[in-house]
């Protein structure tokens, strides 16, 4: 038994608005917290002391559900030590995904879940996206009345190049796209072809009549293949508990259900928690705690920071919401302009729809604060504005954010520091442009976007696995030696081009043939190696062989080839070869969707003292450096417009894919359906509003020092660093944070 000391022990290292959640004693509470308010901390302590008061154990647990392995991971780790301070059993709560629980109850309970006795496949990203390719391909033979209504568009004049012009562009791009949007936001808020249908009969337009079509197509292919996707996991475990059984059984085993990052629930997960929360008594013991501000999922996913707004609205009225607007993380200037940030534009044109933001500012923890170095002395001014008027161009500020680096460095070589990038390829042009500081001045620079090696596994079995199909292609072995010399395998001091120039002679030298070196040797024995293994070795064994050649006892790296030979296991179950290993392989690597096995330390990695971190502001979300900085915050990008390519606009002003999602979205919350072109302006908006959400979440990632800057010339396009904006237009929200703040603005 727990002594109500020792619970009262373990609330006080809680600051008060955490307390708040430590003291939770059944029913619905909505938390919404501010950047650096310690939510999962919080969320951590409250699940150990409820676990004491209500006397948990395996039979009645609590459940706890976030949206990563890595939070599971993060969150499992802080409850479990908690219990084990205080002598309670492990087996009293669960933490898994939404996904990972929906998937359990349904398979737990097939009969009742839709999927069929013989529907065990969960398809990936890279087989759903050949679904919904065969799909659109069937929908247009199937659908011809429609498909040449898009083909016509406007101002078609028959001409038979535009013709095969435009059907490419409709077959390759703009139908699956189309299909994805579609399918995603309606199957996750519980919406079948029929609704989407029934809703075109009313005012939606032939864009929903499309997307029913292909999402209808896609569903019936996907029934064929006897296999569901990730959304069908959600449906089918509310099929399941559909059965007033088997909800009571469910019900009877979970006490509470604690759900973290809720801004990002779509309405059919929020649907499945509601359910399993509920007690008897007909109330809900759930606790949902997140960030609507932080919202940076919205516009790529089904995710809708609306929903969890509502869901704290209603806690509000029956006063069960409790707002962390305590933050230890940043410095005094940094809260105050991520503020006045989130101010100025709630209160701007980008708020003529909706706001963007929920109003809650971000306050400083009390004196006596439990957290050590809570909101930390500034580095200068804490918050340093670069304008175009003293930034020539882009060279230049990255040369003076170089130097800035060295400075501050060299005063504390401990301090973490990071620069935060919207796009990849931006991220690629500092590491480069910085590169001088790890060679000159033995500063690290971790790229967490090109250096992540996890994520380089499905590249390095595809060309290990293509030079053994073909090993006297020179591309082959070529591709294969620098997998060899990245991972150090082989030496780096040899000529990979000389030794891949003539496959046979390397691989397989006769006596007439000059005698190879020492180190060519060495790496023809490691050639060789793999050749032979695809003789001896079964072909399901190759990737587990491979992986260990290339990464020893690198637990993460072997986890993620591990991983990897499962999916491919999965997919090429009854067709297994070394073709369709490659193919898949293939797939994988263009669709860049798979997901690396991280360490359990993984915000570690990136946060390490005395390291430059180079990293996009998506990944940043729940990560914190001493110093961070924010360039090229032009208004081109934040908050930017919706494009729309020269290759569709015979369509109309307007993405098809965006229309689609947006009509759903106000079928989801009973709006009037848009027209296409009023559907267009509101994803505009929704757009703007989550770069903004973007700028708030980079801005709050700093402890004692951030850095914003823009500079006058500009490309006008990343991907062609050449093509460059003369004038470039600085993101609204930091030209009036220099207004207001002129002390803040660097000369």
């Amino acid at each position: 038994m727990v002594t109500p000391d020792a619970l009262n022990e373990l609330r006080n290292t809680l600051r008060e608005g955490q307390q708040t959640m430590a003291d939770w004693q059944g029913g619905e509470l909505a938390v919404s917290a501010v950047p650096g308010a310690g939510k999962s901390t919080g969320m951590a302590v409250a699940a150990a002391i409820a676990i004491a008061k209500f006397e948990l154990h395996r039979q009645k647990q609590l459940v706890i559900v976030t949206f990563t392995r890595s939070a599971v991971s993060n969150i499992r780790k802080k409850v479990s030590e908690h219990l084990k301070n205080l002598r309670l059993p492990q087996s009293s709560f669960t933490v898994s995904t939404l996904h990972s629980l929906a998937y359990n109850i349904a398979s737990t309970h097939r009969e009742l879940s839709g999927f069929g006795a013989g529907e065990t496949k969960i398809i990936s990203e890279s087989q759903k996206q050949r679904l919904i390719r065969n799909a659109t391909n069937l929908w247009v033979k199937e659908s011809p009345k429609l498909y040449d209504l898009l083909l016509e568009g406007r101002s078609f004049d028959g001409e038979d190049t535009e013709r095969l012009r435009r059907q490419t562009v409709l077959r390759t791009d703009v139908l699956p796209s189309l299909a994805r949007e579609a399918i995603a936001t309606a199957k996750s808020s519980g919406l079948s072809p029929h609704d989407l249908r029934k809703a075109d009969a009313t005012d939606g337009g032939d864009i929903l009549a499309i997307a029913a079509g292909l999402y209808e197509t896609y569903e019936r292919l996907l029934r064929q293949e006897g296999a569901i996707d990730y959304d069908d996991m959600i449906l089918g475990a509310l099929r399941v508990l559909g059965n007033v059984g088997v909800r009571k059984y469910w019900q009877e085993r979970i006490f509470a259900v604690f759900e973290d990052e809720a801004q990002d629930s779509s309405p059919l997960q929020t649907k499945l928690l509601e359910i399993l929360a509920l007690t008897s008594s007909e109330d809900k013991n759930l606790m949902r705690v997140g960030d609507p501000n932080q919202a940076i999922n919205s516009t790529f996913t089904p995710a809708d920071p609306r929903f969890f707004n509502e869901f704290c609205d209603r806690c509000n009225n029956a006063s069960r919401l409790s707002t962390l607007d305590r933050a230890g993380r940043s410095t005094a200037n940094v809260m105050r302009a991520a503020n006045y940030v989130l101010h100025w534009v709630n209160h701007s044109e980008y708020a003529k729809i909706e706001k963007p933001f929920r109003p809650q500012k971000i306050h400083p923890v009390d004196l006596d604060d439990p957290q050590k170095n809570a909101n930390p002395e500034p580095i200068g001014k804490g918050v340093e504005i670069y304008l175009p008027n003293t930034v020539d161009d882009i060279d230049y500020e990255i040369d003076a954010i170089g130097n800035r680096i060295k400075q501050l460095h060299d005063r504390d070589p401990k301090l973490s520091m990071a620069i935060l990038v919207r796009q990849h390829n931006q991220g690629r042009f500092v590491a480069e442009s910085l590169a001088w500081l790890t060679k000159e001045h033995d500063i690290k620079i971790y790229d967490v976007e090109q250096s992540d090696r996890r994520s380089r596994v499905p590249i390095d079995m595809l060309a290990i696995l293509q030079f053994m199909e073909r090993p006297h292609s020179p591309d082959n072995l070529k591709s294969a030696l620098e997998v060899l010399k990245d991972r150090q395998k082989i030496s780096s001091q040899q000529d990979l081009n000389a030794l891949a120039s003539n496959p046979e002679r390397f691989l397989y030298p006769t006596l007439l043939d000059a005698s190879l070196s020492q180190i060519a040797l060495e790496t023809q024995s490691k050639c060789i190696g793999f050749l032979r293994a695809k003789i001896e070795l079964p072909l399901y064994n190759l990737i587990p062989f491979i992986a260990f050649a290339l990464y020893d006892e690198e637990a993460g790296l072997l986890a993620t080839a591990d991983k990897l030979c499962d999916r491919l296991n999965q997919e090429l179950v009854g067709n297994y070869s070394m073709q369709s290993a490659i193919d898949a392989l293939k797939a994988i690597v263009e669709s860049e969707n798979f997901e690396a096995v991280e360490d359990e330390n993984l915000e570690g990695r990136y946060m390490t003292g005395g390291q430059l971190t180079i990293i996009s502001l998506h990944k940043a979300k729940g990560l914190d450096w001493d110093v961070v900085f924010m360039p090229f915050l032009h208004k081109r990008i934040c908050p930017g417009e919706a494009y729309i390519p020269e290759s569709v606009k015979f369509l109309g002003d307007f993405g098809l894919p965006e229309v689609a999602r947006a009509q759903i979205s106000a079928i989801v919350h009973s709006d009037r359906i848009p027209n296409a072109e009023e559907a267009w302006k509101l994803c505009n908006y929704l757009k703007q509003a989550e770069e903004f959400r973007l700028l708030y979440v980079g801005m709050t990632r700093a402890k004692r020092l951030l850095w914003l800057s823009a500079a006058q010339s500009a490309p006008f396009s990343w991907n062609t660093l050449e093509n460059r904006t003369e004038n470039a237009a600085i993101c609204p929200a930091i030209a009036e944070l220099a207004r207001k703040f002129p002390e803040l603005v660097a000369w």
